[in-house]
């Protein structure tokens, strides 16, 4: 694959602590972009071995006997299962590179990755908050109150307006380039 580096503009961070709503705001935010014409790709990431296919079935067989990938094709979808052996594991760039283009690629986890990033917080568990120490969080959605200190550059959301905030990322991210051509409102 000999892709260009991904377009930073095109790709959003969405992290949190554990049980903050990620995931639920996930959903809507693709349903809806996706509803509108909007090709949008999710990268998820787990610090947990995956299992993708059932112990047994013929490609996890093929997969354990050695294979360094492995794909899985039916009419209604397809997978690679790429084994990394020891190697070290691909960074975001990497993944995003991995991808068909997209209009939006939206990642759960790679806290670590200087990409711009929105943050669920909701002020659960004792760890608190992200935003204070990390410079590319660039928006929370919560269901606390705006902060005093808060860093101007930082847009404070409602959590609980899903709707607010898909009107905040289609403000921040370019109008879709996928050939649909639709512009959202």
């Amino acid at each position: 694959m000999n892709r260009p580096p991904f377009d930073p503009a095109r790709v959003l961070g969405v992290v949190g602590r554990s049980g903050s709503g990620k995931t639920t705001l996930l959903e809507y935010l693709v349903a809806t972009l996706a509803g509108r014409g909007w090709k949008v790709n999710v990268i998820k990431h787990s610090h947990h071995d995956l299992e993708l296919e059932p112990p047994g079935k013929d490609s996890a067989r093929l997969r354990h006997a050695g294979a360094a990938e492995v794909m899985v094709a039916s009419p209604f979808r397809f997978a690679i299962v790429h084994e990394l052996r020891g190697a070290t594991e691909p960074g975001l760039d990497e993944q995003i590179a991995r991808l068909a283009p997209a209009d939006l690629t939206l990642v759960e986890g790679f806290k670590a990755w200087p990409i711009d990033k929105l943050e669920i917080h909701r002020g659960v568990g004792d760890k608190g908050p992200l935003y204070p120490t990390d410079p590319h969080i660039v928006a929370v959605a919560s269901t606390l109150a705006r902060p005093e200190d808060l860093r101007d550059t930082v847009a404070w959301l409602d959590l609980d307006d899903h709707a607010a905030v898909l009107d905040w990322l289609v403000k921040k991210i370019p109008p879709p380039a996928s050939s649909s051509g639709h512009a959202l409102p």
